[in-house]
């Protein structure tokens, strides 16, 4: 009998962190004041959904992250200063958490076939770097055109499992340019593989940064 009770009162602060995360109604006001929480939570896309690839051109599966927090920032390659902003923010976030560190990686999605400059590979370095469709993230990022078919590239099948962004363009960018609404957000997905919150555009680096601890804090997932 004892056993079963040191059992129950290990178990019990688990139980209780899992059904508090899953009922965010029952959060404290300031457990969140500042990014705004994704209702309903949506899944993680599968591979085929989602058509990402390093920049060395590799497929990438984004499923391959689950059992982390992600922090997610979206931009073109030539990553303006708006985009570095959010870089840094992610960057800085995630190297703050300490011994919680390895809890969380952080992903940029790129949006067009431009080339990163080297100033922001040395500068974010551990960043994942991957790119993607502008409407395959949309879907999942911001749940808009769910359901309307995706216009594939010039040249290009769109059941292609490594997709090319550009339109043949001398250029190197995207034939389909990323909307205002991806480009400016950051966005976490738990542990669990769901998105479940966004910050806005032009975030409070410090209030993103104590967010994010809050939830790591608090959670025993990932």
């Amino acid at each position: 009998m004892p056993l079963v009770l040191v059992f129950l009162c290990t178990l019990a602060p688990i139980l209780a962190a899992f059904v508090m995360y899953n009922n965010p109604q029952w959060w404290p006001d300031d457990s969140s004041n500042y990014g705004t929480l994704i209702e309903p939570q949506r899944p993680m896309p599968s591979a085929s959904e989602l058509q990402l690839t390093t920049l060395e051109g590799k497929p990438f599966d984004l499923q391959s992250l689950k059992g982390k927090w992600l922090l997610l920032s979206v931009g073109e390659a030539a990553c303006p200063e708006s985009c570095a902003r959010k870089l840094f923010i992610t960057r800085n976030s995630h190297a703050s958490q300490g011994k919680n560190v390895d809890r969380l990686a952080r992903v940029w999605f790129i949006t067009d076939d431009g080339d990163v400059p080297a100033k922001v590979l040395e500068a974010y370095q551990g960043t994942i770097m991957v790119r993607a469709r502008p409407e395959q993230l949309a879907r999942f990022l911001v749940a808009r055109d769910a359901g309307a078919p995706t216009t594939p590239t010039s040249g290009q099948p769109s059941d292609s499992p490594v997709p090319s962004l550009s339109n043949s363009s001398s250029s190197g960018q995207s034939a389909l340019s990323a909307p205002s609404d991806l480009l400016g957000p950051i966005w976490v997905i738990d542990p669990l593989g769901n998105l479940m919150l966004q910050f806005p555009p032009e975030a409070d680096g410090v209030k993103v940064r104590k967010d994010i601890s809050k939830l790591i804090y608090s959670s025993r997932i990932g």
